[in-house]
């Protein structure tokens, strides 16, 4: 028995729990909890330094979330044999547990915050990532560290028709839907996940059902925190406060700024100079002696020309960009623009573009997957990339940043809903996305472009998905609220809420919703996926101007595939001692041959860039595993001599007896000076031994029968 352990349990309604512990472990962490479901075990600790930084007027956080690779008894692989760098899995929910922590910290809260959930222990049967937001806020809630929590997230999944909370792996193969969800007690933060084209009114139905179970989750930290004695918060202040400063700055430029934004300028660069002028005219007319807090002039002035965009939008019903509250950017698209490309497209929204590419390999190309929890291959990925000067910065390439990984997850999510299955698409699919232009929705843009680019490559998708990135501004006090569609950067730095929606005529295919404000009506959350719906259509019939289907064949080149089933026992002929088989036909074809053992049959893809080769292979192939038939005739080579007959290849690999007899219709003495070795002759299968398989040749059937002679005596 652990020393001071304190616990709280929380039961799911088919009866598995959740424990939450506290007090034995990392207790010079200013908050640690462990996290049992079943086997599973999250340990989650989190420290915030007393004081903010100089001039840090934001909450520096960070989430690391890390599987240990000793949780499932598996030792890493690679050189060094230890956890490195994060997994990009490990990045998605660690991304996941920030967007539904980091709004319950409270505005003013500037000091470094580090947040580390690491699974210790492993169980097959249960997802550890949709405990990782609960034992975030569990360790929050054990702590000092003030938050306007507590907040838990779970995974909801629809299988066979029910909805269940944090389904298994087993249960998720087969469910129609599938969301993260984060909520507290009162309203949802987050939400993250695919679905199988669903209705509006069925991912509401399981959003409601998810914060049901949430709402339990909150309610059992709230008792944690009572046993721990952690109520009371520790006291901070991080932040100058000049309020002299603030009324001026709001007397004098409020109006200036609404008189910018009620222009509804469409280009951003404009948009953003004649802001800029309006501050810079004022820190120039204060000039250098003065008496005001000069740091607090930045972030008083963005919290000024926020609250005038904002009442532009919610007074006047009017966006930044002169557009209607649902309406979307001008778009033009087209394909096959990189000629040697297997599949490309650009796709351009306004100030948003992307240019995506299709690449088709073989199963060699699968990406290996080696993690705690999940390993193997996979044959479906999607790039992202978010170049500085698609937004005019100057910014060194690092490689992909954590939000590059994270838009990237959501576009390939929506995507993969609509490939060819099984073995209908024998390809290794990578997309890649180049963001040349970002105001706003670039990963919305990326799975446009990406369904148009999957067309363009000949891939037979079952329908176009589109994406749009809803927008709300809502004042709690009035009640008052504006939706808006395919939103502009600024509208989603503004904004309340930033959905992104996926989806084809028929349903939805993703999502990703984050929540910056308390409260969100359902009746609302339904009139915004509703007019996202009409978004998603609109920019689907735009989409279809350029290319409604996918074209009806690869380009001319791109390697082509042509599978092939053979019995399982004649994988080993195909192969060949050593592989010796496999390589002398890929070697001399041209072709790419891989063999794999699938539902107790052996499953051959060939892929070639050249019909020749390709035909060439599958001959081969095919000569290797063709089955013997009595009857049939065979052009065969002669192997050996022997004083009964002679024994002929007459398939690759298979000789069988022509005996002496049946080499001619006259009778023969011996074999001296009939056939020699290596020499090609017709023969026909008569018959195959049924004990010991071996098979019997003739040539005379094939020769003209002498006629009888009638002599007479």
């Amino acid at each position: 028995m652990l020393p001071n352990l304190i616990t709280k349990t929380i039961k799911l309604d088919d009866g598995r729990e959740i424990i939450i512990e506290t007090g034995a472990l990392a207790k010079q962490a200013d908050g640690s909890v462990v996290v049992r479901m079943g086997k599973a075990m999250l340990l989650a600790t989190i420290v915030s330094k007393k004081e903010a930084g100089e001039g840090v007027d934001f909450l520096p956080l960070s989430v690391d979330y890390q599987e240990k690779f000793a949780a499932s008894g598996k030792i890493p692989g690679g050189f060094l044999k230890r956890e490195g760098r994060l997994s990009d899995y490990e990045i998605l929910i660690s991304r996941i547990v920030d967007r539904a922590i980091r709004p319950i910290f409270p505005d003013d809260y500037h000091a470094d915050t580090n947040i580390a959930i690491t699974l210790m222990s492993a169980d097959e049967n249960v997802l550890p990532d949709c405990l990782a937001g609960l034992a975030a806020s569990a360790a929050l809630a054990v702590s000092d560290i003030p938050f306007n929590g507590p907040i838990s997230e779970v995974r909801v999944g629809k299988v066979d028709g029910k909805l269940i909370i944090n389904p298994t792996p087993k249960q998720l193969e087969t469910a129609a839907l599938e969301f993260i969800v984060a909520g507290s007690e009162e309203y949802i933060l987050m939400v993250e996940g695919e679905a199988n084209e669903i209705s509006e009114d069925e991912m509401v139905e399981a959003l409601q059902f998810a914060h049901e179970e949430i709402k339990k989750h909150c309610q059992v930290q709230k008792e944690l925190t009572i046993a721990v004695g952690k109520e009371v918060k520790r006291e901070y202040n991080h932040e100058k406060s000049d309020p002299a400063l603030y009324k001026k700055m709001y007397d004098e430029l409020y109006d200036k700024c609404y008189e910018v934004v009620a222009r509804q300028i469409a280009n951003k660069t404009e948009r953003s100079e004649l802001i800029k002028a309006v501050k810079e005219g004022f820190v120039e007319n204060l000039g250098e002696e003065h008496e005001f807090e000069a740091s607090l002039i930045g972030p008083y002035f963005s919290k000024i020309h926020k609250e005038a965009a904002r009442n532009l939008t919610l007074n006047e019903k009017k966006r930044l960009d002169g557009r209607k509250l649902d309406e979307i950017r001008p778009i033009w698209s087209v394909v096959d623009y990189l000629p040697s490309a297997h599949g490309s497209a650009i796709f351009t929204r306004g100030e948003t573009q992307s240019i995506t590419t299709c690449t088709l390999g073989t199963k060699m190309d699968e990406q290996m997957v080696d993690g705690a929890m999940i390993s193997g291959f996979n044959k479906f990925f999607l790039h992202y990339n978010f170049p500085g000067f698609s937004t005019g910065e100057v910014k060194i390439n690092r490689g992909p940043g954590r939000r590059e990984v994270g838009h990237g997850n959501l576009a390939m999510r929506a995507l993969k809903k609509v490939l060819p299955a099984g073995d209908e698409n024998p390809y290794t699919i990578r997309i890649v996305s180049d963001i040349l232009e970002s105001n706003g929705s670039s990963s919305m843009a990326t799975v446009c472009a990406g369904s148009l680019a999957l067309m363009d490559a000949g891939i037979q998708i079952k329908s176009p998905v589109t994406g749009i990135a809803m927008g709300m501004i809502s004042d709690s006090k009035t009640g008052n609220y504006s939706i808006l569609s395919d939103i502009l950067g600024d509208e989603d730095h503004l904004g309340d809420m930033d959905f992104k929606v996926t989806g084809t005529e028929k349903g939805i295919t993703a999502c990703q919703m984050d929540l910056k404000v308390e409260g969100l009506d359902y009746s609302v959350l339904k009139e915004a996926l509703y007019q996202a719906r009409e978004g998603r259509l609109h920019i689907m019939e735009e989409i279809k101007k350029t290319l409604s289907s996918p074209k009806p064949d690869l380009k001319p080149h791109t390697p082509r595939s042509f599978m092939m089933s053979i019995p399982k026992e004649l994988i080993g002929a195909v192969i060949g001692p050593g592989g010796k088989v496999i390589q002398e036909i890929q070697k001399d074809t041209g072709a790419t041959i891989i063999i794999e053992e699938k539902d107790n049959m052996g499953k051959i893809n060939i892929f070639s860039n050249n019909q020749e080769s390709m035909n060439a292979a599958i001959s081969r192939i095919r000569a290797i595993v063709a089955q013997p038939e009595i009857g049939e005739v065979y052009t065969g080579k002669v192997k050996n001599i022997m004083p009964f007959g002679a024994f002929v290849e007459f398939m690759p690999g298979k000789d069988g007896l022509l005996h002496i007899s049946e080499i001619k219709w006259e009778r023969l003495e011996n074999m001296e000076g009939v056939l020699e070795p290596g020499e090609e002759i017709m023969v026909k299968l008569i018959d195959v031994d049924k004990k010991t398989g071996k098979f019997k040749l003739s040539r005379k059937v094939l020769l003209p029968k002498p006629e009888k002679s009638d002599k007479k005596d």
